[in-house]
């Protein structure tokens, strides 16, 4: 929504089939390009359900809305079987300095520190980690009055 806010998507009909079971269909827009999807209600070892009922099918739109979105490259790892990406962003330099300061306020060793957090340095810190990093440098600050 961020780069195509004027997306839309559309329900189609729902395609019954002699057996009892349903086909949901979407379509995507983005950018001007439409993509279409299907999926059929299903349980959860892939198998086509027999009469499914109003919150089968509600819930096998919105997976065929996400199989559809996929077709557009967002998500794909998903359907590609990867894991999910992962934020390696590192803290900025102010941060560094932040938890610098901690580390010699509360005398802490900057190698276990490290060791802890599985980088080489304390600018190497992942951004993910950084809160934790400084509640656990803050707890131990607090702990020493």
């Amino acid at each position: 929504m961020e780069n195509y806010p004027e997306a839309t998507y559309h329900f189609g009909d729902n395609e019954y089939h002699p057996d009892g079971s349903v086909t949901v269909h979407c379509t995507l827009t983005v950018d001007g390009i439409t993509r279409p999807m299907w999926l059929p209600v299903m349980d959860n070892r892939n198998n086509a359900i027999s009469q499914p009922n109003s919150r089968q099918i509600s819930d096998t739109k919105m997976r065929c809305l996400v199989k559809a979105i996929s077709m557009f490259g967002l998500g794909s790892y998903i359907y590609a079987g990867e894991d999910l990406p992962q934020d390696n962003s590192t803290i900025s330099d102010e941060q560094a300095q932040t938890l610098n300061k901690l580390l010699q306020e509360t005398q802490s060793d900057v190698g276990k520190f490290c060791t802890l957090f599985k980088v080489s340095s304390v600018t190497g810190l992942l951004l993910k980690d950084y809160d934790r990093a400084i509640a656990a440098l803050n707890k131990k600050k607090e702990g020493m009055k």
